[in-house]
């Protein structure tokens, strides 16, 4: 019986590295990202040369210009989802298959890329999401229309709720760092 369980217990064990699927495909995902986003960061290149030339009439030359500042937010947004898919990638393979070993002696890597625990996943692709709606919301504010005071209002408020989610998520990473660092210390709160 007891064979019978270690056994059990280690193809139990060995089934995590079925995650390499969602490693290897979200990495995959993040690289063709990057290349679309390079790829339209080039073709939008192109058309801003266009924006010197003296033939242009003002009405071009500004449509020109609102083209070309939505192509820039839109590739904001795809290297934004590159990197949320790359972050993705680089957390399950922490979480279920083994510490990437480069990125542990990186200076760098420890901000963003070492993954320790699925609330660490969590927080660093909810900033970026956070990051990708905020570009969204820019990218549609470009279009806006705005007819009526409610429409402003509208605009205000959703303004307003990203300064919220900005600050809290803020107030959050720098509460649990003040957190571990009381901890670290020694200190005890004295209230």
């Amino acid at each position: 019986m007891k064979l019978l369980e270690s056994l059990f217990e280690a193809s139990l064990w060995r089934s995590r590295f079925v995650i390499l699927f969602a490693v290897v495909g979200s990495l995959v995902a993040g690289l063709v990202i990057f290349f679309m986003a390079t790829v339209d960061v080039v073709v939008l290149f192109q058309h801003a040369l266009h924006y010197a030339d003296s033939e242009l009439t003002e009405e071009a030359r500004k449509a020109l210009h609102d083209s070309t500042v939505t192509h820039i937010v839109e590739v904001v947004d795809g290297y934004l989802l590159a990197t949320v898919m790359l972050i993705f990638s680089l957390g399950l393979y922490e979480l279920f298959i083994s510490d990437i070993d480069d990125a542990q002696g990186e200076k760098s890597s420890s901000k963003i890329l070492v993954i320790h625990s699925l609330d660490d996943l969590k927080s660093r692709l909810g900033k970026v999401i956070l990051m990708i709606m905020i570009v969204t919301l820019f990218e549609n504010a470009l279009h806006m229309h705005l007819e009526t005071p409610v429409d402003l209002l509208s605009l205000g408020g959703a303004i307003a709720l990203v300064a919220l989610a900005l600050y809290l998520t803020h107030i959050a990473d720098h509460g649990a760092q003040g957190s571990a660092a009381k901890k670290g210390d020694g200190h005890e709160d004295e209230h």
